[in-house]
């Protein structure tokens, strides 16, 4: 069964938005990522769910960007997604900073499977 071990929120002031996090939920800062615009990639973790909070690039809206899900094997775990409608699993760049595949839902949110998971 896929697990859901990742989440991305696109926010203006990242370092706001982790101090929330870490004081309203006990989040852990488990890493940091691309400054883009002056706004650095904040990782946050309970332990099971990566929560990664990104900058908001040239006027995307703030919120949901993404989520992920850890699977055992990509090419089995898309087979029932496309059969409900999802689009076809694309390859994500090789740089680090993305799961190893990705797809889209029915409303065109980005899905992330991955099978080795995200830092916690």
């Amino acid at each position: 069964m896929a697990k859901i071990r990742h989440i991305a929120i696109r926010a203006e002031d990242t370092a706001k938005l982790a101090e929330f996090y870490k004081k309203g939920f006990g989040l852990k800062e488990v890493g940091r990522g691309n400054v883009t615009n002056g706004v650095q990639a904040i990782y946050l973790s309970d332990g099971y769910i990566n929560v990664a909070l990104l900058p908001a690039r040239g006027g995307q809206r703030q919120g949901l960007d993404h989520f992920g899900f850890e699977v055992e094997n990509i090419d089995k775990a898309a087979i029932p997604a496309i059969d409900a409608g999802a689009t076809k699993p694309q390859e994500a760049p090789k740089d680090g900073r993305f799961a190893e595949f990705f797809l889209y839902d029915l409303v065109g949110t980005r899905v992330d499977l991955s099978e080795h998971g995200w830092k916690v």
